[in-house]
Protein backbone atom coordinates (compact mmCIF):
# COMPACT_ATOMS: atom_id res chain seq x y z
CA UNK A 1 0.00 0.00 0.00
CA UNK A 2 1.39 3.55 -0.98
CA UNK A 3 2.10 5.99 1.63
CA UNK A 4 -0.81 8.15 -0.25
CA UNK A 5 -3.07 5.05 0.19
CA UNK A 6 -2.45 4.69 4.18
CA UNK A 7 -5.76 6.35 6.04
CA UNK A 8 -4.25 9.62 7.99
CA UNK A 9 -5.28 7.97 11.45
CA UNK A 10 -2.43 5.09 10.81
CA UNK A 11 0.08 7.63 9.78
CA UNK A 12 2.45 9.02 12.37
CA UNK A 13 2.85 12.53 13.03
CA UNK A 14 6.19 13.74 11.98
CA UNK A 15 8.63 13.40 14.86
CA UNK A 16 10.56 16.08 16.45
CA UNK A 17 13.68 17.21 18.30
CA UNK A 18 13.62 18.52 22.15
CA UNK A 19 13.53 22.03 20.22
CA UNK A 20 10.69 21.00 18.02
CA UNK A 21 12.44 20.72 14.93
CA UNK A 22 11.67 17.63 12.78
CA UNK A 23 14.38 15.37 12.55
CA UNK A 24 13.15 12.84 10.31
CA UNK A 25 9.41 11.59 8.75
CA UNK A 26 9.77 8.69 6.82
CA UNK A 27 8.38 10.16 3.88
CA UNK A 28 8.67 9.02 1.04
CA UNK A 29 9.96 9.99 -2.65
CA UNK A 30 7.34 11.21 -4.06
CA UNK A 31 6.12 12.95 -0.93
CA UNK A 32 9.15 15.05 -0.65
CA UNK A 33 9.23 15.76 -4.28
CA UNK A 34 5.52 17.15 -3.82
CA UNK A 35 6.29 18.98 -0.47
CA UNK A 36 9.51 20.44 -2.14
CA UNK A 37 7.44 21.65 -4.90
CA UNK A 38 5.11 23.22 -2.29
CA UNK A 39 7.33 25.05 -0.48
CA UNK A 40 9.35 26.46 -3.51
CA UNK A 41 6.30 27.91 -4.53
CA UNK A 42 4.87 29.37 -1.50
CA UNK A 43 8.05 30.94 -0.78
CA UNK A 44 7.69 32.33 -4.48
CA UNK A 45 4.36 33.12 -4.40
CA UNK A 46 3.10 33.91 -1.20
CA UNK A 47 -0.31 32.23 -2.01
CA UNK A 48 -1.97 29.01 -0.30
CA UNK A 49 -0.62 26.30 -2.79
CA UNK A 50 -3.68 24.27 -4.05
CA UNK A 51 -3.59 20.77 -5.62
CA UNK A 52 -4.65 21.66 -8.80
CA UNK A 53 -1.91 24.16 -9.18
CA UNK A 54 0.86 21.20 -8.21
CA UNK A 55 -0.32 19.26 -10.96
CA UNK A 56 -1.23 21.36 -13.24
CA UNK A 57 2.75 22.47 -13.57
CA UNK A 58 3.30 19.13 -14.67
CA UNK A 59 6.64 17.95 -12.64
CA UNK A 60 5.13 15.03 -11.30
CA UNK A 61 2.78 13.33 -13.53
CA UNK A 62 -0.12 13.12 -11.31
CA UNK A 63 -3.72 13.77 -11.33
CA UNK A 64 -4.99 16.62 -8.71
CA UNK A 65 -6.60 14.06 -6.89
CA UNK A 66 -4.12 12.30 -6.22
CA UNK A 67 -1.98 15.33 -4.87
CA UNK A 68 -5.09 16.43 -2.95
CA UNK A 69 -4.47 13.40 -1.16
CA UNK A 70 -0.65 13.51 -0.43
CA UNK A 71 -1.38 16.68 1.12
CA UNK A 72 -4.05 16.13 3.33
CA UNK A 73 -1.71 13.36 4.33
CA UNK A 74 1.25 16.36 4.95
CA UNK A 75 -1.24 18.15 6.50
CA UNK A 76 -1.87 15.55 9.29
CA UNK A 77 1.43 15.09 9.55
CA UNK A 78 2.39 18.23 10.13
CA UNK A 79 4.09 19.32 7.32
CA UNK A 80 1.21 21.58 6.03
CA UNK A 81 -1.59 23.91 6.76
CA UNK A 82 -5.12 25.15 5.52
CA UNK A 83 -5.68 28.92 6.52
CA UNK A 84 -8.84 29.01 5.07
CA UNK A 85 -11.70 26.42 4.33
CA UNK A 86 -11.28 27.30 0.78
CA UNK A 87 -7.73 27.78 0.46
CA UNK A 88 -5.20 25.51 -0.91
CA UNK A 89 -1.83 24.86 1.53
CA UNK A 90 0.70 26.71 2.82
CA UNK A 91 3.83 24.90 5.12
CA UNK A 92 4.18 24.98 8.98
CA UNK A 93 7.15 25.73 10.79
CA UNK A 94 8.18 21.95 11.08
CA UNK A 95 8.01 21.87 6.94
CA UNK A 96 10.79 24.69 6.25
CA UNK A 97 12.72 23.00 9.21
CA UNK A 98 12.68 19.50 7.19
CA UNK A 99 13.04 21.46 3.97
CA UNK A 100 16.45 22.80 5.33
CA UNK A 101 17.67 19.80 6.99
CA UNK A 102 16.46 17.06 4.20
CA UNK A 103 15.22 19.04 0.84
CA UNK A 104 17.13 22.19 0.53
CA UNK A 105 19.83 20.49 -2.45
CA UNK A 106 21.81 23.62 -3.66
CA UNK A 107 23.59 25.79 -0.80
CA UNK A 108 26.07 27.38 -2.80
CA UNK A 109 26.52 31.53 -2.77
CA UNK A 110 26.04 32.55 -6.11
CA UNK A 111 29.05 35.13 -7.97
CA UNK A 112 27.60 37.90 -7.84
CA UNK A 113 26.92 37.99 -3.95
CA UNK A 114 30.51 35.99 -3.17
CA UNK A 115 32.04 39.25 -5.08
CA UNK A 116 29.56 41.89 -3.33
CA UNK A 117 30.87 40.10 -0.05
CA UNK A 118 34.23 40.18 -0.97
CA UNK A 119 34.49 43.72 -1.75
CA UNK A 120 33.01 44.47 1.39
CA UNK A 121 35.25 43.12 3.83
CA UNK A 122 38.04 43.96 1.75
CA UNK A 123 36.78 47.49 1.89
CA UNK A 124 36.33 47.59 5.35
CA UNK A 125 39.50 45.73 6.91
CA UNK A 126 40.93 49.18 7.57
CA UNK A 127 38.23 50.10 10.47
CA UNK A 128 35.84 47.20 12.00
CA UNK A 129 33.37 50.18 12.68
CA UNK A 130 33.17 50.53 8.54
CA UNK A 131 32.72 46.66 7.76
CA UNK A 132 30.37 46.12 10.42
CA UNK A 133 28.29 49.14 9.00
CA UNK A 134 28.24 47.88 5.29
CA UNK A 135 28.05 44.13 6.32
CA UNK A 136 24.29 44.82 7.77
CA UNK A 137 23.24 46.93 4.47
CA UNK A 138 24.49 44.20 2.72
CA UNK A 139 23.24 41.32 3.90
CA UNK A 140 19.88 43.53 3.35
CA UNK A 141 20.30 43.93 -0.20
CA UNK A 142 20.88 40.53 -1.14
CA UNK A 143 18.01 38.87 0.68
CA UNK A 144 15.40 41.39 0.17
CA UNK A 145 15.06 40.97 4.11
CA UNK A 146 16.26 42.93 7.64
CA UNK A 147 20.38 42.67 8.01
CA UNK A 148 21.50 42.27 11.61
CA UNK A 149 25.16 42.68 12.66
CA UNK A 150 25.89 42.79 16.34
CA UNK A 151 29.03 44.54 16.80
CA UNK A 152 31.87 42.86 18.62
CA UNK A 153 31.73 42.44 22.41
CA UNK A 154 33.76 45.15 24.03
CA UNK A 155 34.88 43.07 26.62
CA UNK A 156 36.56 40.81 23.70
CA UNK A 157 38.04 43.18 22.11
CA UNK A 158 42.17 43.67 22.48
CA UNK A 159 43.40 46.88 23.26
CA UNK A 160 45.25 48.23 20.68
CA UNK A 161 45.38 51.88 22.09
CA UNK A 162 43.06 54.36 24.38
CA UNK A 163 43.23 57.98 23.91
CA UNK A 164 41.65 60.71 26.02
CA UNK A 165 39.95 64.19 25.23
CA UNK A 166 38.76 66.79 27.44
CA UNK A 167 35.40 67.85 26.60
CA UNK A 168 34.38 70.69 29.28
CA UNK A 169 34.71 70.77 32.96
CA UNK A 170 35.20 66.74 34.38
CA UNK A 171 33.50 65.54 31.20
CA UNK A 172 36.31 63.34 29.09
CA UNK A 173 35.89 61.36 25.84
CA UNK A 174 37.84 58.65 26.09
CA UNK A 175 38.60 56.47 22.59
CA UNK A 176 39.41 52.85 23.11
CA UNK A 177 40.46 51.35 19.57
CA UNK A 178 40.25 47.26 19.96
CA UNK A 179 43.41 44.74 17.53
CA UNK A 180 40.95 43.91 15.43
CA UNK A 181 40.30 47.93 14.36
CA UNK A 182 37.21 48.32 16.32
CA UNK A 183 36.35 51.77 17.51
CA UNK A 184 34.57 52.30 20.27
CA UNK A 185 33.82 56.20 22.01
CA UNK A 186 32.63 57.16 25.26
CA UNK A 187 31.88 60.10 27.49
CA UNK A 188 32.92 60.04 31.19
CA UNK A 189 32.56 61.99 33.99
CA UNK A 190 35.16 62.27 36.47
CA UNK A 191 35.63 63.60 40.00
CA UNK A 192 37.35 66.77 39.08
CA UNK A 193 38.94 68.14 36.08
CA UNK A 194 42.13 66.26 34.73
CA UNK A 195 44.61 68.64 32.68
CA UNK A 196 45.46 68.11 28.84
CA UNK A 197 49.13 66.80 29.88
CA UNK A 198 47.94 64.53 32.39
CA UNK A 199 45.33 63.23 30.26
CA UNK A 200 48.48 62.44 27.61
CA UNK A 201 50.46 60.58 30.68
CA UNK A 202 47.69 58.84 31.67
CA UNK A 203 47.06 57.03 28.01
CA UNK A 204 50.74 56.47 27.78
CA UNK A 205 50.96 54.49 30.81
CA UNK A 206 47.63 52.84 30.52
CA UNK A 207 49.02 52.13 26.57
CA UNK A 208 52.36 50.63 27.62
CA UNK A 209 51.06 48.44 30.59
CA UNK A 210 47.50 47.19 28.89
CA UNK A 211 47.72 47.37 24.86
CA UNK A 212 47.60 43.12 23.97
CA UNK A 213 45.55 42.22 26.50
CA UNK A 214 41.21 42.12 26.78
CA UNK A 215 39.17 44.58 28.05
CA UNK A 216 38.03 42.06 30.83
CA UNK A 217 41.48 41.23 31.54
CA UNK A 218 42.54 45.21 31.94
CA UNK A 219 39.60 45.58 34.28
CA UNK A 220 40.63 42.22 35.79
CA UNK A 221 43.92 43.87 37.00
CA UNK A 222 42.92 47.31 37.56
CA UNK A 223 40.44 45.92 40.72
CA UNK A 224 43.91 44.29 41.77
CA UNK A 225 45.44 48.03 41.59
CA UNK A 226 42.32 49.41 43.35
CA UNK A 227 42.88 46.96 46.07
CA UNK A 228 46.84 47.88 46.83
CA UNK A 229 47.62 49.80 49.79
CA UNK A 230 46.63 53.50 48.77
CA UNK A 231 49.79 54.82 50.13
CA UNK A 232 51.78 53.06 47.44
CA UNK A 233 49.28 54.44 44.46
CA UNK A 234 50.19 58.32 43.54
CA UNK A 235 47.90 60.71 42.34
CA UNK A 236 48.30 60.27 39.02
CA UNK A 237 48.31 56.31 39.07
CA UNK A 238 44.88 57.11 41.19
CA UNK A 239 43.38 59.39 38.33
CA UNK A 240 44.44 56.03 35.81
CA UNK A 241 42.51 53.73 37.76
CA UNK A 242 39.36 55.98 37.73
CA UNK A 243 39.62 56.66 34.32
CA UNK A 244 40.27 53.39 33.02
CA UNK A 245 37.53 52.29 35.47
CA UNK A 246 34.55 54.25 33.67
CA UNK A 247 36.53 53.38 30.18
CA UNK A 248 36.41 49.67 30.71
CA UNK A 249 33.23 49.50 33.08
CA UNK A 250 30.80 48.68 30.26
CA UNK A 251 32.75 45.87 29.10
CA UNK A 252 29.92 43.73 28.13
CA UNK A 253 27.81 46.19 26.04
CA UNK A 254 27.09 45.59 22.06
CA UNK A 255 25.36 47.30 20.02
CA UNK A 256 23.16 45.80 17.13
CA UNK A 257 23.16 47.43 13.37
CA UNK A 258 20.01 46.73 11.90
CA UNK A 259 19.56 47.89 7.66
CA UNK A 260 16.01 47.18 5.14
CA UNK A 261 12.89 47.22 7.43
CA UNK A 262 11.62 49.20 5.58
CA UNK A 263 12.37 46.73 2.52
CA UNK A 264 10.19 44.18 3.41
CA UNK A 265 7.04 46.21 3.89
CA UNK A 266 5.67 45.27 0.48
CA UNK A 267 5.30 41.69 1.69
CA UNK A 268 2.11 40.36 2.21
CA UNK A 269 2.81 39.21 5.60
CA UNK A 270 2.70 42.80 6.48
CA UNK A 271 -0.23 43.98 4.58
CA UNK A 272 -1.80 45.85 7.77
CA UNK A 273 -0.67 48.71 9.91
CA UNK A 274 -0.60 46.57 13.16
CA UNK A 275 1.92 44.04 12.03
CA UNK A 276 3.95 46.75 11.01
CA UNK A 277 4.20 48.62 14.41
CA UNK A 278 4.74 45.22 16.34
CA UNK A 279 8.12 44.78 13.26
CA UNK A 280 9.15 48.13 14.04
CA UNK A 281 8.44 47.50 17.69
CA UNK A 282 10.63 44.73 17.82
CA UNK A 283 13.85 46.42 17.35
CA UNK A 284 12.84 49.38 19.58
CA UNK A 285 14.52 48.14 23.00
CA UNK A 286 17.98 47.45 21.07
CA UNK A 287 19.23 45.79 24.77
CA UNK A 288 16.40 42.84 24.75
CA UNK A 289 17.39 42.45 20.97
CA UNK A 290 20.74 41.98 21.90
CA UNK A 291 20.48 39.59 24.53
CA UNK A 292 17.81 37.49 22.52
CA UNK A 293 20.24 36.91 19.90
CA UNK A 294 23.53 35.96 21.78
CA UNK A 295 20.46 33.27 23.60
CA UNK A 296 19.38 31.90 20.08
CA UNK A 297 22.93 31.80 18.23
CA UNK A 298 25.52 30.45 19.92
CA UNK A 299 29.38 28.43 19.11
CA UNK A 300 29.87 27.73 15.21
CA UNK A 301 27.24 27.35 11.90
CA UNK A 302 24.24 29.05 10.93
CA UNK A 303 21.22 28.67 13.28
CA UNK A 304 17.83 28.94 11.55
CA UNK A 305 14.92 29.94 14.00
CA UNK A 306 11.31 30.11 12.45
CA UNK A 307 8.15 31.13 14.07
CA UNK A 308 7.26 29.52 17.28
CA UNK A 309 11.01 28.57 17.83
CA UNK A 310 11.78 31.44 20.08
CA UNK A 311 9.91 35.29 21.56
CA UNK A 312 11.82 36.91 18.84
CA UNK A 313 10.16 35.09 15.94
CA UNK A 314 6.49 34.05 17.35
CA UNK A 315 4.50 36.72 17.38
CA UNK A 316 5.03 38.19 13.33
CA UNK A 317 5.72 34.28 12.65
CA UNK A 318 9.02 35.38 11.30
CA UNK A 319 12.68 33.51 10.90
CA UNK A 320 16.16 34.80 11.84
CA UNK A 321 18.78 32.68 10.04
CA UNK A 322 22.21 33.63 11.57
CA UNK A 323 25.45 32.45 12.51
CA UNK A 324 28.29 33.97 15.17
CA UNK A 325 31.65 35.37 13.69
CA UNK A 326 35.09 35.77 15.24
CA UNK A 327 39.01 36.24 15.19
CA UNK A 328 39.85 32.64 15.21
CA UNK A 329 38.59 30.48 18.58
CA UNK A 330 37.05 33.52 19.74
CA UNK A 331 33.35 34.40 19.13
CA UNK A 332 33.52 38.46 19.18
CA UNK A 333 29.64 38.86 17.15
CA UNK A 334 26.66 37.72 15.13
CA UNK A 335 25.31 38.37 11.82
CA UNK A 336 21.89 37.28 10.08
CA UNK A 337 18.74 37.66 8.71
CA UNK A 338 15.27 38.26 9.86
CA UNK A 339 12.51 38.28 7.98
CA UNK A 340 8.65 36.31 7.18
CA UNK A 341 9.25 32.91 7.74
CA UNK A 342 8.57 32.41 3.66
CA UNK A 343 11.87 33.55 3.25
CA UNK A 344 14.39 32.35 0.30
CA UNK A 345 16.70 29.97 2.79
CA UNK A 346 18.12 27.94 -0.38
CA UNK A 347 19.66 31.96 -1.09
CA UNK A 348 19.72 33.36 2.48
CA UNK A 349 21.44 30.48 4.02
CA UNK A 350 24.48 30.13 2.44
CA UNK A 351 25.31 34.03 2.38
CA UNK A 352 24.88 34.67 6.02
CA UNK A 353 27.22 31.49 6.40
CA UNK A 354 30.31 33.19 3.75
CA UNK A 355 29.62 36.25 5.18
CA UNK A 356 29.88 35.13 8.93
CA UNK A 357 33.37 33.03 7.48
CA UNK A 358 34.87 36.39 5.65
CA UNK A 359 33.99 38.92 8.46
CA UNK A 360 35.88 36.45 10.69
CA UNK A 361 38.89 35.90 8.36
CA UNK A 362 38.87 39.39 7.92
CA UNK A 363 39.08 40.09 11.84
CA UNK A 364 41.39 37.53 12.39
CA UNK A 365 43.71 39.01 10.28
CA UNK A 366 44.00 42.64 11.27
CA UNK A 367 44.20 40.78 14.61
CA UNK A 368 47.32 38.86 13.74
CA UNK A 369 49.18 42.44 12.15
CA UNK A 370 48.74 43.82 14.93
CA UNK A 371 50.10 41.61 17.02
CA UNK A 372 53.29 40.92 14.29
CA UNK A 373 53.17 45.49 14.64
CA UNK A 374 53.43 45.23 18.78
CA UNK A 375 56.67 42.52 18.58
CA UNK A 376 58.25 44.55 16.05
Amino acid sequence: MSRADTPAAERQAAPESSSGVVVGAGLNARDREILNDIIRTFILSGEPVSSRSVAKAGRHALSAATIRNVMADLEDLGFLRQPHVSAGRVPTRNAYHFYIESLMQNRSVPAKARKAIDETVTRGSSGTDEMMSSASQLLSALTQQIGIVMTPTVGRSTLRAIDFVNLSGSKILCVLVGASGFVDNKVIETSEPIARRDLIRISNYLNDHFAGKTLRQIRDELIDLMAQDRSKVDILLGRAIELAQKAFGDEENQSVLVEGTTTILNQPELSDLDRIRRLLGTFADKATLVRMLNQLVEGPGVRVVIGKDSDLTSELNFSLVATSYGAGANEIGKLGIFGPSRMDYQKVIPIVEYFGERIGQALERTFAEDVDSSEH
